[in-house]
């Protein structure tokens, strides 16, 4: 139970140490480019200059996206269409989202499995990424790390289902209908004489 919170503290504070970076550096690029057109602070603004954060960011971003899906697996924000399902009667309605769930798994495990192959194969060359020069393996490195934890996740949403014939939802409670201006008895508030 302490390495599941552990793992779950773990892949939140990737996500948002993600994204803080990314926010950070692209306001930074952003105020150097800003200032590379003031007259007297443009000298220093442009030997400032961040011509790799571009690059960087799209790193980041993609690392965010294999992690917070992950974390939209646990959490059950994924957007899914059930309106078919949820007609089904109870049994049928269980086996179509148990095969959907373990479809989830199997594509998971294939596309992390196919990721380590690529992460492997680009880390017997000297491929590197064009402004900051790092190891290209290390940038493809989310796409097996992020697969396994999302088809991992998908495992923990299976075993769940299993238990309690549930999948998670966040917003799991019903949606109210907005009610008509007025009071509860369906009274009509006076208007304008």
């Amino acid at each position: 139970m302490f390495a599941l919170k552990l793992l779950d503290r773990l892949e939140e504070t990737l996500i948002g140490l993600l994204m803080a970076i990314a926010t950070v550096v692209i306001f930074v690029s952003v105020v150097l480019r800003f200032l590379s057109t003031v007259p007297h602070v443009q000298d220093v603004a442009i030997r400032l200059s961040m011509t790799w954060a571009q690059e960087l960011c799209i790193f980041l971003f993609v690392w965010m996206a294999k992690f917070g899906a992950a974390y939209g697996v646990r959490a059950g924000v994924h957007v899914g269409v059930d309106v078919l399902i949820n007609q089904l009667a109870p049994r049928p309605r269980k086996v179509v989202v148990m095969i959907g769930l373990l479809g989830g798994v199997v594509f998971t495990a294939v596309v992390g499995t196919l990721g380590a192959i690529l992460v492997w194969e680009l880390a017997q060359t000297d491929q590197t990424s064009e402004d900051m020069e790092v190891p290209m393996w290390i940038v493809y490195l989310c796409v097996p790390l992020g697969s396994y934890l999302m088809c991992f996740r998908f495992l923990q949403v299976v075993a769940s289902f299993v238990r309690t014939g549930k999948v998670p939802h966040r917003h799991s409670a019903p949606i109210e209908r907005p009610q008509p201006l007025g009071d509860q008895a369906g009274e009509q508030t006076a208007g304008p004489p």
